[in-house]
């Protein structure tokens, strides 16, 4: 009963290697024991020492050997082999553990996704393909099985980066009397059906992009508050300083047509204009004449007087050229009116009053 009761851990590793450890200080706290196998059946066994041993404190606590049938029979013994301290006879079939899936690749369409791995050469019905995965906001993994070697899920946002990852699994009791499942297979980090490093990466680029336009909102801002700045500054310096005139533009004619002679310009100006005058004038004049008579009569009569002379329409409107008029007009005594002014003419004398 005692050796009934000695507990082990059996592993054969995708029916490749067989690995069996026992708690050696435990079990064993007064002697190093030595371990034998034999995967033989009937009366003619041949029993093998262990080839490796796995150690506890330089205690012999495990060994590990090829697995080389379904069938296996173990025996544990004191340090010289003279007592059996405990044996077992197992089927080594029921405790595979598989290896990681293998080519494991990954399907997207719109938010399906779809992971397969290789099928493994044997037992592939005993096999399942577990698929794990979580976005960035989850705590904890969310699981689904499907038979090896292919497994979907629906639901996946475009707009959240997931973690992946996958496994194979025994079926237990069918297969196998302990749950045994392969390790899982790299972490991978998936958005939108792109690859990427990791989760971080997302993060990072979404925290760049929010820096950037950050960055930009804040330029067009400068810029808008530059522009406004800039106005008001224009309208305040035509207020304080208002723009003198160019006189090219008011002057067309003095440097279109004579090259900013100014002697030139005014000569020619004042003697179209007193030609213009005077024949415009020419009924008045006659008029004036006539009346200029008379009154020349009355001053023989009467002594020199004043005579005050009623421009044209064009002196009233304070036309620069009328007192050209006056000026030529010879009469004495005579006082003109123009632009608000009153000349008083004497003889080759005249006073603007």
């Amino acid at each position: 009963g005692w050796k009934d009761a000695i507990s082990t851990t059996i592993i054969n590793f995708n029916n490749e290697k067989m690995q069996i450890t026992w708690a050696a200080k435990e079990l064993f706290p007064v002697e190093n024991v030595s371990f034998s196998y034999t995967f033989d059946e009937g009366k003619h066994k041949v029993w093998k020492p262990c080839p490796t041993y796995l150690l506890d404190q330089d205690y012999n606590s495990g060994c590990l050997f090829k697995t080389e049938g379904p069938t296996l029979a173990i025996s544990i013994r004191n340090s010289n082999g003279s007592e059996e301290l405990f044996s077992k006879r197992l089927k080594s079939d029921f405790y595979i553990k598989p290896n990681r899936p293998e080519n494991v690749t990954f399907f997207w369409k719109e938010d399906t996704v779809t992971v397969s791995c290789n099928k493994p050469e044997r037992a592939v019905k005993c096999l399942r393909l577990e698929l794990q995965y979580k976005s960035k906001f989850d705590k904890d993994w969310q699981s689904r099985t499907s038979k090896c070697c292919s497994v979907g899920e629906q639901g996946f946002d475009p707009r959240k980066c997931y973690s992946f990852r996958v496994r194979l699994k025994r079926l237990v009791p069918y297969c196998n009397v302990v749950n045994y499942s392969s390790d899982w297979e790299a972490e991978t980090f998936w958005m939108n059906g792109t690859l990427l490093d990791s989760c971080d990466d997302d993060t990072k680029s979404q925290s760049h992009t929010v820096i950037v336009l950050s960055c930009l909102l804040a330029v067009l801002l400068m810029i808008l508050i530059l522009l406004i700045l800039l106005c008001k500054w224009q309208r305040l310096q035509k207020s304080v300083m208002p723009a003198i005139p160019d006189p090219k533009y008011i002057f067309a004619d003095l440097f279109n047509d004579h090259n900013g002679n100014f002697q030139e310009w005014i000569d020619k100006t004042d003697h179209a204009m007193v030609q213009t005058k005077l024949e415009y004038e020419e009924p008045e004049g006659i008029i004036e004449a006539e009346s200029q008579q008379e009154n020349e009569k009355n001053s023989d009569k009467q002594g020199p007087q004043e005579k005050i002379i009623s421009f044209s329409r064009a002196a009233e409107n304070n036309d620069p050229k009328a007192a050209q008029i006056a000026c030529l007009m010879p009469t004495s005594n005579t006082i003109a009116s123009f632009a608000g002014f009153q000349i008083l003419m004497n003889d080759d004398m005249y006073v603007m009053l």
